[in-house]
């Protein structure tokens, strides 16, 4: 990783706009996301990254994408549980709490997945037309992983119909699911009237969102302290194992640097959309505050600044 690509990502408008976030919780500010805002902003990204990779994902062939699809799923298996057994060695987490966290960290993080995104096309680098839905491959069976592992020690054992259903119907799969349909079935002549409102306006919603998602990791830095360093660690050490794992993996298999460098940010990202509403309602008893200040509070601003062009920088070499 050279200093230029860490400077350079440092100085962007979204990670700078995720600073000033954090800056209004330290002065104590009055700054506040609206709630209906944050969910709009959510839901604009969410589609926008669906329609234009459905869009992309139409000049692939089969060949192209079952390989890279077929390596997320096992990835998607294999994170979560080295993140299980990682966290028993370097936390006092209890069991329950252990698969909580792990079923954020099997999963995924739209917003480091955005960032990743602006960051490689700034840097020239192509993404092939599969990320999406790599992403979307990816945000399900670390979830299902992480509360299977935790459901075993759980007092309450919840039905998996229900759990599933969570999972799969919420925001996060829904929009990007139906995004990517929509995308494949558009294709780019019915993408382009569209295009105004998903092209250009795309790195300006992402900064406002990376300000509210500043402000409120700002909020969760106490809980970051009270979680004990065996904690902060996990968040900060795994991810670039996982995120390592990924990027190489991906280049075993013919996967181009930029594929890589995404998959690998996808392992290396920890969810705090999907997962947190799965893990609610099927482990009633985890403390919620713990998943979410790893992955919020430590792992999404160091992928922010460190991980990605790391990453980024992994995969060019290998390719």
């Amino acid at each position: 990783m050279t200093l230029d690509a860490v400077l350079a990502n440092i100085v962007s408008a979204p990670v700078l706009a995720f600073v000033l976030g954090m800056l209004a919780v330290a002065v104590r500010s009055d700054l506040r996301m609206p709630e209906a805002l944050s969910q709009s902003i959510s839901i604009y990204l969410l589609l926008a990254i669906g329609v234009k990779g459905g869009v992309a994902l139409r000049g692939e062939t089969v060949g192209d994408v079952v390989g890279p699809v077929a390596l997320a799923l096992a990835l998607g298996i294999v994170i979560p549980l080295g993140a299980y057994g990682a966290l028993r060695w370097l936390s006092r987490l209890g069991p329950v709490d252990r698969g909580a966290v792990a079923a954020h960290y099997g999963s995924t993080s739209l917003v480091t997945f955005t960032a990743a995104l602006v960051f490689l096309e700034s840097a020239g680098t192509a993404v092939p037309g599969y990320a999406a839905t790599l992403l979307t491959v990816l945000e399900i069976p670390g979830i299902i992983v992480g509360l299977l592992l935790a459901n075993r020690h759980a007092a309450r054992h919840v039905g998996w119909a229900g759990a599933v259903h969570e999972v799969l119907a919420g925001k996060s799969i829904v929009l990007l699911v139906g995004g990517l349909l929509l995308g494949w079935a558009i294709g780019a002549e019915g993408y382009s009237p569209v295009e105004p409102l998903f092209g250009d306006p795309f790195r300006g919603v992402l900064t406002l969102f990376l300000l509210g998602l500043g402000i409120e990791t700002g909020t969760r830095l106490r809980s970051v302290r009270a979680a004990g360093l065996g904690l902060v660690a996990f968040a900060l050490v795994f991810p670039l194992v996982a995120g390592a794992l990924g990027v190489v993996a991906g280049a075993l298999i013919g996967m181009p640097a930029g594929g890589s460098a995404i998959l690998g940010v996808l392992c290396a990202s920890a969810s705090y959309i999907a997962a947190p509403a799965a893990v609610r309602y099927s482990l009633p008893e985890a403390n919620p505050a713990i998943p979410l200040a790893a992955s919020l509070g430590v792992t999404f601003p160091f992928n922010l600044v460190v991980g990605i062009p790391l990453l980024a920088q992994l995969a060019a070499a290998l390719a």
